[in-house]
C-alpha cells in the first residue's frame, strides 16, 4: 500500500514511539494528526511536521470524536490510525499496603484496553467510507501491547491485562474490519528508549540492556516506528502481533 497523500492519526503523538511513528509516515508523504494530553508538546511535534493536534483522552468517546473533527478538516479522512497511547501502574494484586486499588487497575485498563477499542471503533467508521483501493483495501490499524502480554513481571497486573487484551482483540479486530478492507496488526515492543527511561539511572538502564539477548541494549523509537509503517504498507499482513524485543523473555522481576 502507497502511503503518499494518505491521512493518519496517531494517539499518544507527543512523543516518544507515537512521536517517531508520526516523523516515520511523515517523511512517507502522510499528513498526520497526533492525538495527546500533552498539548504543548504535541502542538510542537506538529508544528515540526506541518500536521494537526488535537487534545484527546482516548478512553473518552466526546475527545475522540473532537479529534476526528480536527484530523478532518486538517487532512480529510483517515486511512491510518496507530494506537501508541498507553500507561502503567506498578502494583501487586496485594502489597505490604493490602489488596490493590480498584480504581488503579480500572485506570490502566480504561487508558491501555478500552482507549484502544474506543479510537479503533471510531476511526475504522471513517476509514470504512473512504474509497476503496487495490483488492478493496482501505487503510490500516497498527495497535502497541507490550511483551508484558506474555512475560507480565511482578506488579503489572494492570499493564498485563490490558496488554494482553490488546493482542486478544487484534485478530477479531481484523476479521470484524476485514469486509471493510481495513487490516489490523499489534506490535508488542519490549524495553524501549523512551522519555520514561531518560530520567531512569544509568546502572538501570545498564541493567535492563544486559538482559536483552542480542542486541544488548534498548530498543530505539525509529525501529518501532519503522515497524509500524511496514505494517501499514505490507497489504498482505494482518491479524498478527510482532514481538519486537531483541529475543527477551521477562523474569519475574
Amino acid at each position: 500500500m502507497n502511503l503518499d497523500g494518505f491521512s493518519a492519526i496517531i494517539t499518544g503523538g507527543a512523543s516518544g514511539l507515537g512521536a517517531a511513528t508520526a516523523r516515520e509516515l511523515t517523511s512517507r508523504g502522510v499528513k498526520v494528526t497526533l492525538w495527546d494530553l500533552n498539548e504543548d508538546l504535541g502542538n510542537e511535534v506538529a508544528n515540526e511536521l506541518g500536521g494537526a493536534f488535537a487534545k484527546v483522552n482516548v478512553s473518552s468517546e466526546e475527545d475522540a470524536l473532537a479529534g476526528l473533527e480536527v484530523a478532518m478538516s486538517a487532512h480529510g479522512a483517515p486511512r491510518i490510525l496507530i494506537n501508541c497511547a498507553g500507561l502503567g501502574r506498578a502494583h501487586k494484586i496485594v502489597g505490604k499496603d493490602g489488596p490493590m486499588p480498584l480504581d488503579d487497575f480500572k485506570f490502566v485498563v480504561e487508558t491501555n484496553l478500552i482507549g484502544t477499542f474506543n479510537c479503533s471503533r471510531l476511526v475504522a467508521a471513517e476509514i470504512c467510507k473512504t474509497e476503496p483501493m487495490e483488492h478493496g483495501e482501505r487503510g490500516a490499524i497498527v495497535n502497541t501491547a507490550s511483551v508484558a502480554a506474555f512475560d507480565g513481571q511482578i506488579g503489572q497486573i494492570a499493564y498485563t491485562a490490558s496488554k494482553a487484551g490488546i493482542v486478544g482483540m487484534t485478530l477479531v479486530m481484523a476479521r470484524d474490519l476485514s469486509n471493510m478492507g481495513i487490516r489490523v496488526n499489534t506490535i508488542a515492543p519490549g524495553i524501549f528508549q523512551t522519555p520514561l527511561f531518560a530520567r531512569a539511572p544509568q546502572n538501570v538502564v545498564d541493567s535492563l540492556a544486559a538482559s536483552v539477548p542480542f542486541p544488548k541494549r534498548l530498543g530505539e523509537a525509529p525501529e518501532f516506528a519503522a515497524m509500524a509503517v511496514q505494517l501499514c504498507e505490507n497489504s498482505y499482513m494482518n491479524g498478527e502481533t510482532i514481538r519486537l524485543d531483541g529475543a527477551i523473555r521477562m523474569a519475574p522481576r
